[in-house]
């Protein structure tokens, strides 16, 4: 049984770390297109409330079977050369990026599909859970929109 790569970072996604990721892919002279997603949190008003920050909590090895199996299957289906998908855990203020998918293939429209596809897949399968942190630090548990 292969071991699944972790792909949850404690706190916020750093610009750095996404930069470093789409530069090490510069010696990969097969690859054509990239695609990114980044969810960011939003300052969300909700019930006359701002949103300051998002808690972010996972059953782990669920989630990594989860998102191994959606790799998978998005490996089978599209044309890619790589695919990439890092989520946060714990707390993610208004403004930082919480979710980065990042996929190569030769083609762009192959790039396009395929994020849109497995963004989709993570946001609805996998059991990553999220609790809306309001600036006067009263909390609810979020739902997905």
């Amino acid at each position: 049984m292969k071991k699944k790569k972790n792909v949850f970072i404690e706190g916020a996604i750093s610009p750095d770390f996404i930069a470093n990721s789409i530069a090490k892919h510069q010696s990969k002279h097969t690859i054509g297109a990239h695609n990114i997603f980044l969810g960011q949190i939003r300052a969300d008003e909700v019930d006359g409330k701002k949103v300051a920050a998002i808690e972010y909590s996972t059953y782990e090895a669920m989630a990594l079977e989860k998102l191994d199996e959606i790799r998978e299957s998005a490996f089978e289906k599209f044309n890619l050369t790589c695919m990439h998908i890092y989520h946060s855990l714990g707390v993610v203020n208004a403004g930082e990026i919480c979710f980065f998918v990042f996929v190569s293939s030769e083609r762009r429209k192959e790039v396009y599909t395929a994020t849109e596809a497995i963004v989709n897949r993570i946001k609805e399968e996998v059991p990553i859970f999220g609790k809306e942190i309001f600036e006067d630090e009263t909390h609810q548990w979020k739902v997905n929109s």
